[in-house]
């Protein structure tokens, strides 16, 4: 029987998704949804809106009598529900995908496990990429007034790092030269094995046909002075994404968040200074956002050097402690405010590429007329070629810089 996977979310998920595909020995993986009898779901269920893009997907996949499985971080809050409906065939937690051969080979299920696993297992290949996602660690320590992922992933805690070492060394010996290091929580990776993040990539960086590495995500509190002295290393990818969620000092108070604007802002500069692009994540629109308080995180932002935004309209998610949170912000303001800081980031993110820099792309695929990928600062480039192109890494050294990304010719 042919088998689809259909992951929602995060890089997480992604990694979930290749160990699953990395498991079955009974049935066949097919990168078509109409080819195939199976669909398992790798759910999200980071905001109300993305269990309605699961249920709506799999309310999709019903109408065309295909069998579902149903696993991810929606099982856990959306699966009993689903599972009572009759909407799909098994639930089955984090800590079951390695069992995912013979769970599919049965129906009428629901198998949560617990939250307190950590993957064994080792991915030779990944289907359909270009580079390889490797999952650190997994759960979260911290307590976000919005987040709901703590109660679905569990507490941190990290992978065995020989394991993780294993993980690359064959992955790199399969051609893959990129890695991105993800988990629920990246950077609290080692606290609680006596290793750290920052230790971790000068092993992976040692390993034959790494070429570059890159971190999903990390929070402003664990970057230390121990990975600040590798920022120059040629294996680092020239990109950090560091958690913000929000510029002004109120909000992330109201937020429950750990960092703090003043030394968000140092911490930036430092890193900037090494030539380093800057993303973030910012929630706007959530309980409590005053215009005073927008207006404040807006004169905050300017003086940010950030290049990228995971940007996100406050979304209520049952079960947390935001749920119940006065005062809401209505929906048409949350949206003009998006758009605010969507146009100032825009705007760095151009003027950060018009200073041109010599590029280093690996090429992911072909779209249209245009082969793309991203480069060191993961920024988007479009490349015209007669050469294949596909799966290589390109020098390029001159380039336009328009709105939606790079383009070059070779």
């Amino acid at each position: 029987m042919r088998v689809y996977f259909k992951t929602f979310g995060c890089r997480t998920n992604l990694f979930d998704t290749q160990v699953m595909m990395s498991k079955l020995r009974d049935f066949t993986i097919t990168q078509n949804e109409q080819d195939a009898d199976i669909v398992v779901v790798n759910s999200c269920t980071v905001t109300n809106g993305a269990d309605s893009s699961v249920r709506n997907y799999i309310n999709k996949i019903n109408r065309q009598g295909k069998k579902i499985y149903l696993t991810g971080c929606g099982a856990f809050t959306k699966g009993e529900s689903l599972f009572a409906q009759k909407r799909v065939a098994g639930v089955f937690g984090h800590s079951e995908k390695g069992r995912i051969n013979e769970l599919l080979k049965s129906e009428g299920f629901f198998e949560l496990g617990d939250l307190e696993s950590v993957d064994r297992e080792i991915v030779g290949e990944f289907i359909g990429k270009s580079r390889a996602f490797i999952k650190v660690q997994e759960g979260c320590d911290f307590r976000c007034s919005y987040c709901i992922i703590p109660y679905v992933r569990g507490n941190a805690r990290s992978h065995d790092e020989e394991l993780i070492v294993e993980q690359v060394r064959k992955l790199a010996a399969n051609g893959f030269g990129e890695f991105i290091l993800t988990g629920t929580n990246v950077g609290s990776y080692g606290k609680d094995t006596g290793s750290s993040l920052a230790k971790l990539l000068k092993r992976l960086s040692l390993i034959r046909g790494v070429r570059r590495l890159r971190i999903g995500s990390i929070e402003p509190i664990q970057i230390t002075e121990e990975f600040m002295e590798i920022l120059d290393e040629p294996w680092m990818a020239k990109h950090l994404h560091i958690a913000l969620q929000h510029t002004s000092q109120k909000m992330l108070e109201i937020m429950n968040r750990r960092n703090d604007v003043a030394s968000d802002l140092e911490l930036f500069m430092r890193i900037a200074e090494h030539g380093y692009a800057l993303g973030t994540d910012f929630i706007v629109g959530h309980p409590g956002e005053t215009e005073e308080l927008f207006s404040e995180a807006v004169r905050n932002i300017e003086r940010f050097p950030l290049t990228h935004i995971h940007l996100f309209t406050y979304s209520k998610r049952d079960g947390t402690p935001a749920a119940s949170m006065r005062p809401e912000v209505p929906g048409n303001i949350a949206k003009e405010r998006y758009k605010i800081i969507k146009s100032i980031i825009e705007e760095k993110n151009l003027a950060f590429r018009q200073n041109k820099r010599p590029l280093e792309v690996l090429i992911e695929s072909k779209k249209g007329e245009h082969y793309y990928g991203h480069d060191q600062f993961y920024n988007p480039v479009f490349v015209q070629s007669d050469l294949d192109l596909e799966g290589t890494w390109v020098a390029i050294n001159e380039y336009e810089a328009k709105k939606e990304g790079n383009f070059a010719k070779l």
